[in-house]
């Protein structure tokens, strides 16, 4: 047999005796009129031409002519026309292998990767022979439609006919096994192959780098393989490793394999090397490595702009990402579907909605025909800008959703307040038969969290447990957090208990549910369990010890976490700094509290209303607004809890002028709007100084349903002043808008009895019984 040139060469390489035909210009020169015909099949650009030229070739008797007919079978092979295809090569058919192997092929680049598995089944009933090129087109074909059965089928010819440990045929196997999600078992072939080169190592470390993280690590002991085997990497080897870096984020590992390419010159006219190198700096944080290598790519192809725009979105600066977008639109090159995706992420992070609709703009205008990524990235920026209306009439226009699109569009209404139309869409996801991901999950239990929809809440749980994705630890978390949050710590206990693999999210959340339901004694006995685990609690960890601490007034339990925090180098941690410095504060020790302030170097707001806070609970209101004073020296602008603590302040201190004062610049140097809490501390305040009509007056300005802890405060003036009119009236109120309440009825009652209204205060306690409300009595947790 003639040596073979290309795909189509074989076919003029054909021995006359396995012809159907002795036909002697197979092997010879075609005549004119034939490469005219050949001619015309390489120009053809349609079905209907093809269909013609198959007609004259049948006319004038060549329908059996090898080359003609194989050219025939490309045509229709590339058009998608399998019925034509085949009924060309049955006229064809011989048991000559190179030609099985071109059908192979030809099938195989034209994607009709189940022919080419019908095919190679014909072929082995055939007896013909199989070599290691139909092996190798087969195991392709496999891995791209995922045939694992056929394809380890396909593994036991190779073992048979001794070809798995040919080169090629096992780079395929590798590559079979790898995109199939067994790794295992690639290396268990590349661990077989005797002669290994380095198309070889480059599968393995390819198929590593398409593994999961725990596997992917192993890529550069194969990389050590090959520098033993004294082979040098090529680009696609480099491009592999680089991937496997990113994956990993491993920065230390990536700038070795840059200084490589560098040294061997492979850095330069390579944009997929140097993309590759981008994204390895983008995934560990250093943009401007990354930034440096764009600027000095000599081709910068669409797919290098988006990779920067990405990364500044992936790095949290949408504002860089929307200049490069900018950038790239300014030196005329034509944006694809995902740069215009980015553009639109980068004006949805920066609620640019303006900018985002001028890029909407651009699409209808240019009839670009957006795809599934574009159109979830123009909702979510149309969601992000608060345009629902926009956003969903986009939303209804999608034929086939995904579950990509339904979570943006749950995420944008959850993040607005919206749970109903959350909820509402969430049911329209089940029902439009979208299985929903961890991601919408996650959104859903959180949303149930916000609301403390309890009974909801246990729906999902259910279908949770029915999806089998109970055990997934990072579900397990977000269950116990919505338990933990609706107060039902005894469910929060049944989830945790449950939860094999338990993270130290799982332990933070336990015990942040036991601190907010008054369960502070359960939160010590948990922390020992997860250091009996061998877990390390983070700074996180110590808060919820410290508010725990706080709740049991425990100063000695507060300096142990004191002094661990400083044993695992959390000192500079300005949230545990100031939980606690507000267990200092709460157990006695305001001294400390303040040394800690004062030995903080980087202090924020939640800094400076700690230490307020702290002063204001000891009655010290002038240091309380010394502090104040510093603060606002240092460029820090106070916000409601701020004043809550300053106005409580001096309620304590009977300071009514310093305390109006404060009141009315919170909205005129501050343009903050007093909440309940601010009503309360100033009728508080009027209250002790005996101004009760001032109180009742500046009450008025706020809704009375919303103002109970404000009237309680203003009944107990009046009994203090003996005020029995204003008592009577503010008592009234306080029934209407909270009739289950018993302390509105004892203190009611004690006006009354100070009166000496007997009767009044006869049908209120008969009142009290009737209904069966009860006066808590008061307990302390201090021992």
């Amino acid at each position: 047999m003639r040596t073979k040139i290309g795909a189509f060469g074989s076919l003029l390489a054909l021995p006359e005796s396995v012809q159907h035909r002795r036909l002697s210009h197979s092997i010879t020169p075609l005549p004119v009129h034939q490469q005219r015909l050949v001619s015309l099949l390489d120009s053809c650009s349609d079905f209907i031409s093809l269909r013609k030229i198959h007609a004259f070739v049948i006319v004038v008797g060549l329908q059996n002519h090898i080359f003609l007919s194989c050219k025939l079978l490309h045509r229709y092979a590339h058009y998608g026309c399998l019925a034509e295809s085949r009924y060309v090569f049955n006229t064809i058919i011989n048991t000559n292998l190179s030609l099985w192997n071109s059908i192979l092929v030809a099938y195989f680049r034209t994607h009709h990767y189940n022919e080419v598995l019908t095919l190679f089944s014909k072929l082995k009933q055939l007896n013909i022979g199989i070599d290691s090129s139909a092996l190798t087109v087969v195991l392709k074909s496999c891995a791209e439609n995922c045939g694992v059965e056929f394809g380890r089928g396909v593994h036991v010819n190779a073992v048979k006919l001794g070809l798995h440990i040919d080169r090629y045929v096992g780079s395929s196997l590798i590559g079979f096994y790898s995109k199939c999600g067994d790794v295992g078992d690639a290396r268990k072939v590349f661990d077989e192959m005797s002669d290994r080169d380095i198309v070889t190592h480059t599968a393995m470390i390819t198929a590593y780098a398409q593994a999961d993280d725990f596997r992917a690590y192993d890529a550069f002991e194969i990389v050590m393989d090959l520098q033993r085997a004294g082979l040098d990497p090529n680009r696609v080897t480099l491009v592999s490793l680089l991937q496997v870096a990113s994956k990993l984020q491993l920065r230390k590992e990536g700038r070795f394999i840059h200084g490589y390419a560098v040294r061997r010159g492979m850095d330069c006219f390579d944009e997929i090397l140097e993309t590759s190198l981008m994204n390895v700096y983008i995934k560990t944080g250093s943009m401007n490595e990354a930034e440096s290598i764009f600027r000095r790519m000599h081709t910068k192809s669409n797919a290098s702009w988006n990779t920067l725009i990405a990364g500044y979105i992936q790095n949290g600066q949408p504002w860089r990402a929307l200049d490069v977008f900018y950038c790239l639109v300014m030196k005329n090159r034509t944006p694809d579907l995902i740069s215009l995706a980015n553009g639109l992420l980068s004006c949805a992070d920066l609620k640019l909605l303006r900018q985002g609709k001028s890029i909407h703009g651009h699409v209808i205008r240019s009839g670009i025909d957006m795809d599934l990524i574009a159109t979830t990235a123009l909702i979510d920026m149309y969601s992000k800008c608060n345009c629902f209306e926009q956003a969903e009439a986009l939303f209804d226009g999608v034929e086939s959703r995904d579950v990509i699109l339904f979570n943006v569009l749950i995420a944008a209404y959850l993040e607005n307040g919206l749970v109903e139309k959350a909820m509402k869409t969430f049911d329209r996801m089940l029902n439009s038969g979208v299985r929903p991901n961890l991601a919408t999950m996650f959104n859903i239990l959180s949303a149930y969290a916000d609301l403390k929809d309890i009974k909801s809440g246990m729906g999902i749980h259910g279908y949770i447990v029915r999806q089998g994705l109970e055990h997934n630890t990072e579900i397990a978390n977000h269950i116990l957090y919505m338990y933990a949050k609706c107060g039902r710590i005894d469910l929060a206990r049944e989830v945790f208990n449950r939860v094999t693999s338990r993270d130290l999210v799982s332990w933070t959340s336990m015990m942040m549910g036991c601190v907010n339901y008054g369960h502070a004694d359960e939160v010590l006995a948990l922390f020992r369990m997860m250091q009996k685990d061998g877990m390390q609690p983070d700074s996180v960890t110590l808060v919820s010890l410290l508010k725990s601490f706080s709740q049991l007034g425990s100063l000695k339990l507060a300096m142990e976490i004191h002094g661990q925090a400083y044993r695992i180098q959390l000192d500079i941690d300005i949230p545990l700094i100031d939980a606690l410095a507000t267990t200092y504060a709460k157990c006695g020790r305001l001294d400390m509290a303040r040394v800690l302030f004062e030995c903080t170097s980087q202090r924020d707001l939640k800094s400076w209303n700690t230490v307020i806070a702290a002063h204001a609970l000891h009655g010290n209101c002038e240091e309380a607004l010394e502090f104040f004073g510093r603060m606002c020296r240092d460029g820090v602008e106070p916000d409601e809890s701020t004043f809550t603590s300053l106005l409580s302040a001096c309620s304590h201190a009977g300071l009514v002028e310093e305390g109006q004062r404060l009141f009315h610049s919170m909205t005129a140097d501050y343009s903050i709007s007093p909440c309940e809490e601010h009503y309360s501390c100033m009728v508080d305040l009027l209250g002790r100084a005996g101004r009760l009509e001032e109180a009742y007056e500046l009450l008025n300005c706020f809704p009375l349903s919303r103002s109970t802890s404000a009237l309680t405060a203003l009944l107990s003036a009046c009994r203090l002043y003996k005020n029995l009119e204003l008592g009577e009236l503010v008592g009234r109120k306080l029934m209407d808008i909270v009739p289950e309440c018993s302390s509105t009825y004892a203190l009611l009652s004690n006006i009354y009895a100070d009166a000496g209204k007997w009767s009044e205060m006869a049908n209120l306690r008969t009142h009290l019984m009737y209904y069966d409300l009860k006066k808590l009595p008061g307990h302390s947790m201090l021992i």
